[in-house]
């Protein structure tokens, strides 16, 4: 939802820091907040005035009628109002239907005034102006103020002036300098509104004084979508949930979660204690899935409202998933076990096999918990990868321990609410479809025109003569139409567009629509994104590649393809609003579908402004599109192409649908699909609460359109839109049949209020609920069903009954052409192999978290098992004993320099010197490594191996090297000696000899060193010597490896790693040192090399 109510305290702060800036001249608001936690004597010293003045205590808890329903104590003093607060804190009270308790209040000074000096002022916004409301009279008596109050309505992107406030609001007021006064404060309250995103503000009482004015009681609500506009002027708001539920822990946890996340999570808990739960996938979805329930006498058990869309990830998911069963297996057992409803229509572009992964892993996670509640689980689900999300929940379903039950878009959307509930049977074996992936399979196009034609068959089987007489006399006859500014086909086989962002998956999937289609060229001729400059970007066309051009600003893709009439705008809510004014600049586009959700409202008003004014058509924002079976399709309209197949969405049918909902919309292609011919045009105006077209605008247009022959509207609860509808089925605009049905008639039922998941279906008086929509619909003339269960047979009873009568002849079933399958989504479907490129086994990070050799990064950090650690699972893919993580680290610290003379270090400060980056300047180090320098740990631990393995006395070993005239590696320094010994050597040895469980080869290799530094002190056993000895005692003592391992580590050279990864650490700290020092291009001096230049030839 975007309009949010705030508490009185949050509104009259906001007021307080911004009314005056200007000139509202009125009285800063004094007010101190109490809850459980208040320290009194801590409030009366940050706020003194609350000892010396009458004050006025009520409720903070965004209840209305505070007067009336006496929540209000007046002139009391400071130990009166505790007292107050007291009897009433934490205590039970009944407010109409909701019961909830009463945890924070608002403690003001008292304002001494006159029944005369209370006033009424509201402002509240609309489609296409706000209107301010005005009364003379205020306070708890003033009764219906709708009639009573003076309204003025500033159109959108208007300014409001001092004269109209007092000519046309102000008439009963009669004292020049009163009037005055009052107009300066709503002109300076009316330019805080809309500067600070308000969609509601009301002040009852505003008192007048002779002196100031005073906001007494404040409602109010914000935008919370214009946040990332507002929040330095807002500072940290609070949205209270409705009185009468409170606020959990979880809803908390789920918000969070949704706002980090591009998808959408959404979560109301509405009893705890309630026996069936909920986890949909799709906002109009999820309202649909609670109407069900509560139509079935579920509402009273019914424990959450909430959904997951647009396309989270497996761990959202997983995370979503682990929230609803923790809160369903923590509350208490019920008698008739739980039910778990996991539902979605079809997805337009989510991996169900991914998401469903998630909830998989959170099953797996609760399953003791799942059979000790006696859970059942109802799950129903299509879209992208279904059918391999499907397999994997059957599959998991049988070692979960209790019932799991899994149908796909064979089965209704809604039906599985009726098995949970019991008032369905559960097929023991559903029906599946004959589509996979991207094209159907063999023998399952003639199959599914047999289906069709045994139903054709039984729609003109069905009804009887007078219901017959019934859909075409009464509502087909005079026809009459009637224009509109917007009416004219939007899409046709020759519309070229624009996408604006880099959506390359919606680019392609628009593209393979159009090649199913048949049409000569692709759709998309263009792609703006202003982050990158001019290029192109490859694409397939059927069975080739093509082309297509990106450009950096819109107005080179429109002036090099003149033929572009729309635009697809992916932006993100942040710059939507900038990207779409921008193309309004063009006369040439015509239609705008704006995707994003989430722009600010004010935004959105002021773009239907604009595009009005130009005869622009936009759809949205926060829409999949829309779709023109067999001419163009917008982004990820239809999902995959499975679905657009089974949906028969590559030719036209007779059907034309307009909803809000773009996740519905592809529920209503399948149901169409089944029930009739198929569709002509489906649009989904959008979530939000100004849509850019309106359901008449595009019903209009199918009104006009001859080949549309039946309409089909779901709308939903919030909005007054659907009267319109009502209005123009009265008075003849409409006269094709109209099936229509209003989602979100589960509101009723429910004891406080609650916010579905899209931005509009919030009701806000009784005529803009659903049930008082469906009944006004059906008292028009329209077709509405009982209930969204019964829709598609409403549907096929009416075109049956169109066919019968000859108003519609079904469409012939023409196969449309095969599109390869992408080779990614066929392996992720199991339908391809190939072997990998690549193994490893030693990582994998495809998963909900980073895995080292099968240990989580999680599980990495929380047992600390330091650099050691990590190498022991990348290098040796095994938690290896902490003396030999030790051991690592230790190798580590004492070979990460050896000072910069070394070439190693001298070549890396050479490089630097000479401007290289750090990557190159390392590099440049690292390749002096080998026998001479470094790398003489491998040479060094197979000599010594060799030595011992073969039983060679160490006097032996030094003779027989001796003698085949080679040196041995590990023994030996430039610098240190048996008097002047290396203190790294000693570290490590005295290490090794104390904690390994055993080290004869570096015992061996000290042998060898007596023997050596008897002939030369400087002959000692030197870092690279006690580090490979140690590295080989360590691999073959440890206990962790076999003999082959160990010979294998030894031969592939692995004992060498330590001291790259080591000596590394080092060059970086020469490069940064160099660096820092600004050190100059290094030149060798003259007298440090000696020029031996051979004699001239005479």
């Amino acid at each position: 939802m975007s309009a949010k109510a705030i508490t009185e305290a949050s509104g009259k702060d906001i007021l307080n820091r911004h009314l005056s800036l200007h000139g509202a001249g009125a009285a800063t608001c004094r007010f101190a907040t109490v809850n459980a936690t208040t320290d009194w004597s801590k409030l009366s010293v940050d706020h003194p005035w609350l000892l010396t003045t009458p004050l006025v205590v009520k409720p903070d808890q965004l209840i209305k009628r505070r007067g009336k329903l006496g929540l209000i104590g007046v002139k009391k003093n400071f130990e009166q109002v505790k007292q107050w607060i007291g009897e009433r804190l934490n205590k039970d009270q009944k407010i109409g239907n909701a019961v909830g308790k009463l945890r924070n209040f608002i403690i003001e000074p008292f304002v001494p005034h006159t029944d005369a000096e209370e006033m009424y002022v509201c402002i509240y916004s609309h489609r296409a102006a706000d209107t301010i409301l005005f009364y003379h009279q205020g306070g708890v008596d003033i009764g219906d103020v709708d009639a009573k109050a003076v309204k003025l309505d500033i159109p959108v992107n208007a300014s409001l002036s001092l004269a109209d406030v007092k000519s046309k609001l102000l008439v009963e007021v009669k004292d020049a300098k009163v009037k005055e006064r009052i107009a300066k404060f709503i002109s300076a309250l009316y330019t805080t509104y809309v500067d600070l995103y308000f969609t509601y503000l009301e002040i009852n009482p505003l008192v007048v004084t002779a002196d100031n004015l005073y906001i007494l009681d404040l409602a109010a609500k914000l935008d919370s979508t214009a946040d990332f506009i507002c929040r330095p002027k807002w500072g940290e708001i609070d949205y209270p949930p409705p009185f009468g539920r409170d606020a959990y822990p979880e809803e908390a946890y789920i918000a969070d979660l949704d706002a980090k996340s591009g998808a959408s999570l959404k979560l109301t808990i509405l009893n705890r204690n309630g026996r069936i739960w909920t986890m949909v996938a799709g906002g109009g979805a999820s309202v649909i899935y609670s109407d069900t329930i509560c139509d079935l006498g579920g509402a009273s058990e019914l424990a959450n409202y909430g959904e997951y869309s647009g396309a989270p990830s497996e761990q959202q998911t997983y995370e979503y998933a682990k929230t609803i069963l923790n809160l369903m297996t923590s509350s208490p057992k019920h008698p008739a076990g739980k039910v778990l409803i996991t539902g979605g229509g079809i997805a337009n572009f989510t991996n169900v096999a991914a998401t469903f992964q998630g909830i998989i892993t959170a099953l797996r996670e609760f399953q003791p918990k799942l059979v000790e509640h006696n859970v059942s689980i109802f799950v129903r689900r299509a879209g992208p990868n279904y059918q391999e999300g499907l397999r994997k929940m059957r599959d998991f379903g049988t070692t979960l321990g209790i019932p799991l039950h899994v149908f796909g878009p064979e089965t209704h959307m809604t039906a599985i609410c009726g098995m949970a509930l019991g008032k369905r049977p559960i097929p023991q074996v559903a029906s599946v479809e004959f589509s996979t992936a991207n094209f159907l399979l063999p023998g399952g196009q003639q199959a599914q025109a047999d289906l069709k034609a045994s139903s054709d068959a039984e729609a003109l089987g069905s009804g009887s003569a007078d219901e017959s007489d019934n859909v075409v006399d009464g509502v087909l006859s005079g026809a009459q139409r009637n224009g509109s500014s917007l009416n004219r086909k939007f899409f046709s086989t020759s519309t070229k567009a624009i996408v604006w962002g880099m959506q390359q998956r919606a680019v392609q999937s628009m593209l393979d629509f159009d090649f199913i289609c048949r049409r000569s060229e692709p759709s998309v001729v263009a792609m703006v994104y202003p982050f990158t400059g001019d290029h192109k970007q490859k694409y397939y066309w059927g069975h080739k590649e093509i082309l297509i051009p990106v450009y950096k600003k819109m107005s080179d893709a429109i002036h090099k393809h003149k033929e572009v009439d729309v635009m697809v705008n992916f932006a993100s809510m942040r710059s939507a609003y900038e990207s779409t004014l921008e193309v309004l600049e063009f006369p040439q586009i015509r239609t705008v579908a704006i995707i994003a959700e989430g722009i600010p409202e004010n935004m959105t008003r002021k773009l239907i402004i604009e595009a009005d004014k130009k005869g622009v058509a936009i759809i949205g924002p926060a829409t999949v599109g829309g779709v023109k079976p067999g001419c163009f399709k917008i982004g990820n309209t239809g999902g995959m192409l499975d679905n657009i197949l089974h949906s028969k969405l590559y030719r036209p049918g007779s059907v034309a649908y307009v909803s809000r909902s773009g996740g519905m919309s592809n529920e209503l292609n399948n149901i169409i699909s089944k029930a009739t011919d198929g569709v002509i045009e489906g649009i989904a105006i959008g979530g939000d609460r100004y849509p850019g077209s309106t359901f008449m605008d595009h019903i209009l247009r199918y009104q006009a359109d001859p080949e549309t022959k039946l309409i089909v509207l779901l709308g939903e609860v919030g909005g007054t839109e659907e009267y319109d509808v009502c209005a123009a089925l009265k008075d003849g605009r409409i006269t094709k049949p109209l099936v229509a049905w209003c989602i979100g008639t589960c509101a009723s039922m429910f004891t406080s209020e609650v916010q579905f998941g899209h931005a509009g279906s919030c009701a806000n008086s009784d005529r803009e609920t659903a049930t008082a929509k469906n009944k006004a619909l059906r008292d028009a003339g329209a077709y509405v069903p009982d209930s969204f269960d019964t829709l598609g047979e409403l549907i096929h009873h009416v075109y049956g009954e169109l066919v019968k009568t000859g108003r519609v002849v079904p469409k012939e079933e023409v196969p449309p052409p095969t599109v390869p399958m992408d080779y990614s989504w066929a392996r992720e479907l199991g339908l391809i192999r190939k072997p990998a490129s690549f193994m490893t086994s030693i990582c994998d990070e495809r998963g909900q978290e980073l895995i080292y050799a099968g240990m989580p990064i999680s599980e990495v950090l929380s047992k600390d098992v330091g650099i050691g650690g990590v190498i022991s699972l990348l290098w040796f893919q095994r938690c290896l004993p902490s003396y030999v993580c030790k051991f690592f680290e230790m190798c580590l610290m004492v070979t990460a320099d050896h000072g910069p003379a070394v070439s190693g270090a001298h070549n890396t400060i050479v490089c630097a010197r000479a401007g290289k980056d750090l990557v190159s300047s390392v590099v440049s180090g690292l390749l002096t490594i080998g026998d001479r320098f470094g790398g003489a740990l491998d040479g060094s631990a197979r000599q010594f191996s060799e030595a011992y393995d073969t039983n060679l006395h160490p006097m032996e070993f030094v003779n027989k090297m001796r003698k085949e005239g080679k040196l041995i590696l590990g023994i030996g320094h430039r610098v240190k000696s048996i008097n002047n010994p290396d203190v790294r050597v000693k570290i490590i040895k005295e290490f090794v000899l104390e904690n390994f469980p055993a080290c004869p080869l570096l015992k061996y290799a000290l042998e060898v060193e007596k023997i050596t530094t008897n002939k030369k002190p400087n002959l000692i056993l030197n870092v690279d010597g006690v580090i490979a000895t140690a590295f080989v005692d360590m691999l073959r003592n440890s206990g962790s490896f076999t003999s082959e391992e160990a010979q294998e580590y030894i031969n592939v050279g692995a004992i060498n790693s330590l001291f790259v990864l080591g000596r590394s650490i080092g060059f970086i700290g020469h490069y940064m040192d160099q660096k820092r020092l600004k050190q100059g291009l290094y030149r060798h001096p003259w007298d440090d090399i000696s020029y031996v230049i051979p004699e001239q030839y005479n």
